[in-house]
């Protein structure tokens, strides 16, 4: 990147003495700052102030220029965007402009607050008077500043290569910068601010323009391009294209020479490891590891199963040993003796009995025969059903009923079971002729399930149709498209509406007297009827043999693929590549000429003003007349400054556009300046060491004894 950043903070400040002037060039992209006499300036960086707040505290820092990545361990910078001073070309936010001064005369080495040198700094051409006050009251009142000149930047950069003999006394000076761009013409020397021309289009248009064009061609990469990632991909691919329209043309016919102008960014990437089959070592490996894991889980259930089964024998024997006690026991001593022991009755111990002994015989891998659990379940728990019920107490007559029911329930629970299983066992007979018949003929198997996939799917898709858009077969011809609610209803849900609509009207037109009677209550359980028999609420039987046969297609058909109508074929299956090289490259083809072009057509981005080009002729045309030639003379000194100049084609390109807008045969030179981001600090050091420089100043004296009115009148003389 052509910009680079120089921060390192100075350590001669002390040897310059006071008279000595310090240069600055405020420019909306990048500040610098130096001393005069000097070939570079000592301090570069961006003309932004951001304030990141610490992650853990919430403390905020002010951070002017680029931040430091490693801030980023610490601060969160997501959240606080760059704040530029400017707005455009003019500076108006000057609690910002005053951090950038801090910083710069901080880094140039000033170790105090006042600054006792003159001071020369640029500024845009015909800058608000509002504004330069504001700065003079800044650098007066803040830093004590014995004196100030402000100038022109694009004026400076033209007398410094005017002095290189570059360009000549009278010309045009075309400077296109960060925001904006200025045409100034030059009379002797001097710059005719009566007759320069601005357009708000500059270099943050360019890389704004071509960051939108890449995260919409790459939005895969958004957060690759970043603004810094984006502008240097712009100074070091874009070009102006000669003919803008031939050069489109050329890249929509995609021959050879378009994909020799097309550059590819390649973004880091990392294969993907080929998957190669395992070696016999690596699978006899996994396998002794496996049945090692198969081993150990084996021990660790037959640990768990004996202390399972010694648990289960020390219960046993503690409830052999209880049932012994109670055959000692008084008969009108049991209840207390069992009260103490935890249990009710002897018949709950007996019980308990039965359990851990099935639990236990269980364990062991002995097999309980479903006779005798049930009959030891229903001597348990059933006792008192087969007695009559003179024989017992109110109590027990409670207790039966409830094992009564308990009873029947638990029998309705067997046979659903008993049904289910019947269920499953004729379901696995079918799958095992199902599997018969695929073995004897497979081609036809598979055709016949497809077919019946088919089937079920458009008969699905049909009634799915006919519930959201209604049935059209009925006769009745809507003429605006639409359906009734009527209409989608099926029989039973047509009689509950009829049965809803009419249950207050069924005896006459006389007084509303549903509900009085007993009889009208019975409308309700026959809705519920019909309720139960709705579609809606039953289970279709059809989507589950639709994906019982989706699922056998899959296993027996790879090219199968749901949701086909017939069966997707395997060019309908999706497939999902892994990533290659190709997929982290940022292709850079038309956007190369399609973005610095809005420098000439500024209405490519939405702003209805004049290109570089067209300002020439509006600035030759604000001339007064002096004198016959004089257009002809600037036009053969047309010097290119700015950031925005750098461009590969710019010359040529405003050559031929002033070309298509002067007489024919009027001599055309267009010049690019020896560094056009640099000349104008530059030219203005090479200024402020002329003995000639404090005329040009006015000092604090001056401003406060004349105001800022005074300013109004000011006038930078650039003849030395």
């Amino acid at each position: 990147m052509p910009f680079i950043s120089k921060i390192e903070r100075q350590s001669d400040y002390s040897s310059f003495s006071s008279s000595c002037p310090i240069v600055i060039d405020n420019g909306a992209s990048y500040f610098r700052i130096g001393w005069a006499g000097e070939s570079d300036p000592r301090v570069i960086f961006r003309n932004i102030v951001q304030r990141p707040r610490h992650k853990t505290t919430g403390e905020t820092v002010t951070v002017v220029g680029d931040h430091n990545p490693a801030l980023l361990k610490y601060f969160d910078c997501t959240r606080s965007g760059p704040r530029s001073a400017f707005e455009s070309n003019v500076v108006y936010q000057f609690e910002i402009m005053e951090y950038i001064l801090d910083f710069g005369f901080d880094r140039l080495g000033a170790d105090q607050s006042q600054i006792d040198h003159p001071i020369l700094i640029t500024e845009c051409a015909c800058n608000p008077v509002q504004s330069r006050g504001k700065m003079a009251e800044l650098l007066f009142e803040s830093y004590g500043v014995p004196s100030v000149a402000f100038g022109v930047d694009a004026a400076f950069s033209y007398k410094y290569n005017q002095q290189l003999g570059i360009c000549k006394d009278i010309g045009l000076a075309i400077s296109s910068g960060f925001t904006t761009s200025h045409v100034i013409p030059f009379i002797n020397g001097e710059p005719v601010y009566e007759a320069c021309c601005r357009t708000n289009v500059g270099g943050y248009h360019v890389t704004d323009y071509l960051k939108q064009l890449l995260s919409l061609k790459h939005p895969h990469h958004i957060s690759k391009l970043t603004w810094e990632k984006v502008e240097e991909l712009k100074m070091e691919y874009c070009y102006i294209a000669a003919d803008y329209a031939s050069e489109v043309q050329l890249f929509q016919g995609g021959d050879k020479e378009a994909e020799e102008k097309t550059r590819c960014w390649q973004l880091p990437w990392t294969p993907s490891p080929a998957d190669d089959p395992p070696s016999e070592e690596e699978l006899a490996r996994k396998a002794a590891l496996k049945e090692k894991q198969s081993q150990r889980l084996r021990e660790m259930a037959e640990a768990k199963r004996s202390s399972k089964i010694n648990e289960l024998e020390n219960e046993l024997k503690g409830l052999e040993f209880l049932l012994e006690e109670l055959k000692d026991t008084e008969d009108d001593q049991i209840v207390s003796f069992l009260a103490s022991r935890g249990y009710a009755s002897k018949r709950e111990v007996e019980a308990a009995f039965a359990k851990v002994t099935q639990t236990l015989r269980k364990a062991k891998g002995e097999q309980v025969p479903s006779d005798e659990k049930a009959d030891a379940s229903a001597a348990e728990k059933y006792y008192l059903i087969d007695i009559p019920d003179e024989e017992l107490s109110a109590e027990q007559l409670k207790e039966k009923r409830r094992q009564v029911f308990l009873k029947s329930t638990t029998e309705a629970r067997q046979r659903a079971k008993q049904k289910r299983l019947e269920e499953e066992l004729e379901k696995e007979k079918e799958k095992k002729l199902e599997e018969q018949r695929r073995l004897e003929n497979p081609e036809r198997y598979t055709e016949q399930l497809r077919a019946k996939y088919k089937e079920l799917s458009e008969k699905l898709e049909q009634r799915k149709r006919l519930k959201t858009s209604g049935n059209h077969a009925n006769g009745n011809n809507n003429v605006s498209g639409g359906v009734g609610r009527g209409e989608r209803l099926n029989a039973a849900q047509r009689e509950r509406m009829r049965l809803l609509t009419t249950a207050a009207f069924d005896r006459g037109k006389g007084e509303d007297t549903f509900g009085q009677r007993d009889e009208d209550w019975q409308l309700y359980k026959l809705m519920s009827r019909d309720n139960d028999d709705d579609d809606d609420d039953k289970p279709d039987q059809d989507e589950a043999e639709l994906a019982r046969i989706s699922s056998r297609l899959q296993e027996i058909d790879p090219s199968f693929f749901p949701g086909s109508e017939s069966g997707a074929s395997a060019s309908e299956v999706p497939r999902f590549r892994p990533l290659t090289k190709e997929d982290f490259q940022i292709i850079l083809g038309v956007e190369r000429f399609r973005c610095p072009e809005v420098l000439f057509k500024p209405n490519l981005i939405g702003i209805d003003q004049s290109g570089l080009d067209e300002m020439v002729g509006v600035s030759l045309r604000r001339l007064p007349t002096w004198g016959q030639g004089l257009g002809d003379k600037m036009t053969t000194s047309i010097l290119m400054t700015g950031g925005s100049c750098l461009y590969p084609g710019m010359a040529e390109r405003l050559e031929a556009g002033i070309r298509m807008i002067r007489p024919c045969g009027t001599p055309i030179k267009v010049l690019r300046a020896t560094d056009p981001i640099m000349d104008a600090w530059r030219g203005a050091s090479t200024y402020a060491a002329a003995m000639q420089f404090p005329q040009q100043t006015f000092s604090r004296m001056d401003y406060y004894e004349k105001g800022e009115d005074w300013l109004r009148r000011y006038k930078f003389r650039y003849r030395i």
